[in-house]
């Protein structure tokens, strides 16, 4: 098994489009040097990914019937179906899959399962004698500052006081929460998430129970927290460097071009919030009227907020009118790559979900950090804080909430040429984009990668 032979590994992602996508990226990378991947996702999921499979003929696709579960929409596969108070009973679901996925691990015999949610795969592994591999879609800095097991965790409940500040041996950063961040959090933590198990309760589960963690990052950017995580978890940490998507294949949708063209090389603001972000209605509308007050071209993708049908019907009054020709607030799915890489784009303001980052430290455009919800939070405090490639917009300490002043002045920051803040975010954003489109890098990540999952077969 060992040596240079190619491995066989099976995947198994929480079905949300971001954890997914993050697989079938590696499994790419995998695929590319040889190596067999048999892939578990949704049913009716399958043909929406089949054009992010480079590799079909060792990327074998297979699909996963969604166990009906009470108050389940029927039919719902992924968390892009239902709204964030049902992904309990959809994890509830994945862990109905255990029988059917057990059967399949047994027939297929790989030598890996990369998984993340579903807690109870290390034990099946176990018994048919497969490494567990976390393949955690966080940064090991998220983990290392939510999850530390020097928390204590399962034997005494968080309150948001105890998450204001890292654990007692966290590496010198400046990531810290804030009341309302760390209050919502430790909330979070303690909800019931699938199967009467709390969040916290999967998490530390599938931290202690995989034989490996692995994550997509490069210790030149978080080398500290890696070493902080192996440490306080006692077992291997692996990296599988920056794992940067491959290019699509795809040309960008004709209308989006055609507006895109109209605009002078690095002055279109670009603001998305991933699939499954939805504001208030009241934030959505400073969003929208901050980028309005910026006096730049934008192109905003977002779902319609809350409580609202549509997008037009949630735009303020007189915005479509006061914008028209060099503001769109689009309500589809938008093909992030390539419009971060047309040459109009000049600055992303984003949620700072882990595959939005990656995607655009490897872009020329400037980032403005807008973080909505859990780990955001964290990835935005190391770009803008520890790394110093983007700014953060500005939220009320208690409450939480953005001003459309407080999104103005983040793009103003960025985007103003004589600002010191833009050079300084430039200069730190170039160096690492650089750093990461470097081909030799990703080769020599995924290599030693590869090499780690030998040595664990030895």
């Amino acid at each position: 098994m060992a040596g240079h032979k190619n491995i066989h590994v099976a995947m198994y992602p929480w079905f949300a489009f971001g954890h997914l996508t993050s697989f079938l990226h590696l499994a790419n990378k995998l695929a590319q040097r040889g190596h067999r991947i048999s892939f578990f996702l949704p049913q009716k999921t399958k043909p929406k990914f089949e054009p992010f499979n480079h590799h079909p003929d060792l990327i074998t696709f297979i699909p996963v019937n969604v166990p009906e579960v009470d108050g389940l929409p029927p039919g719902a596969e992924t968390t892009n179906d239902v709204n964030f108070s049902l992904h309990s009973l959809l994890m509830t679901a994945m862990d109905l899959t255990k029988p059917v996925i057990e059967e399949y691990l047994q027939d297929l015999k790989p030598h890996f399962v990369f998984f993340d949610f579903t807690y109870w795969l290390p034990e099946v592994s176990g018994r048919l004698g497969i490494k567990a591999v976390l393949y955690c879609t966080i940064s090991p800095a998220t983990v290392g500052y939510l999850m530390s097991p020097e928390r204590n965790l399962l034997e005494k409940s968080r309150t948001g006081d105890d998450l204001t500040k890292p654990p007692a041996s966290f590496p010198p950063s400046s990531i810290k929460l804030r009341a309302h961040e760390a209050r919502t959090l430790a909330a979070t933590a303690e909800n019931e998430y699938g199967s009467g198990i709390t969040f916290m309760e999967r998490q530390m589960l599938s931290f202690n129970g995989s034989d490996v963690i692995s994550f997509k990052t490069c210790r030149e950017m978080e080398g500290p927290f890696c070493q902080y995580v192996e440490k306080q978890f006692g077992k291997p940490v692996i990296l599988a460097g920056p794992v940067v998507p491959e290019p699509p294949d795809s040309v960008l949708d004709e209308h989006i071009a055609e507006f895109l063209d109209g605009f002078e090389p690095g002055t279109v603001v670009f603001c998305a919030f991933g699939s499954e972000c939805i504001l208030a209605k009241d934030q959505f509308q400073e969003l929208v009227l901050g980028l309005e007050l910026t006096g730049l071209p934008f192109l905003a993708a977002l779902k319609a907020p809350i409580g609202a049908e549509t997008i037009e019907s949630a735009l303020p009054e007189g915005f479509s009118e006061r914008t028209k020709g060099r503001g769109w607030v689009y309500g589809s799915w938008i093909q992030q790559q390539l419009i971060l890489k047309h040459p109009s784009v000049g600055c992303f303001v984003t949620h700072c979900g882990s595959g939005s980052l990656s995607e655009a430290m490897v872009k020329e455009c400037q980032l403005v950090l807008l973080p909505y919800a859990g780990d955001q939070i964290i990835n935005a405090r190391l770009m803008g804080g520890d790394l110093k490639v983007g700014v953060e917009v500005e939220k009320g300490e208690e409450d939480g909430l953005f001003t459309r002043d407080g999104v103005w002045k983040a793009v103003k920051a960025v985007t103003d040429d004589d600002s010191e803040i833009a050079k300084e975010v430039r200069r730190n954003h170039t160096k690492w984009r650089e750093f990461l489109s470097s081909d030799k890098l990703e080769d020599s990540y995924i290599d030693s990668f590869i090499q780690n999952l030998h040595a664990l077969l030895d």
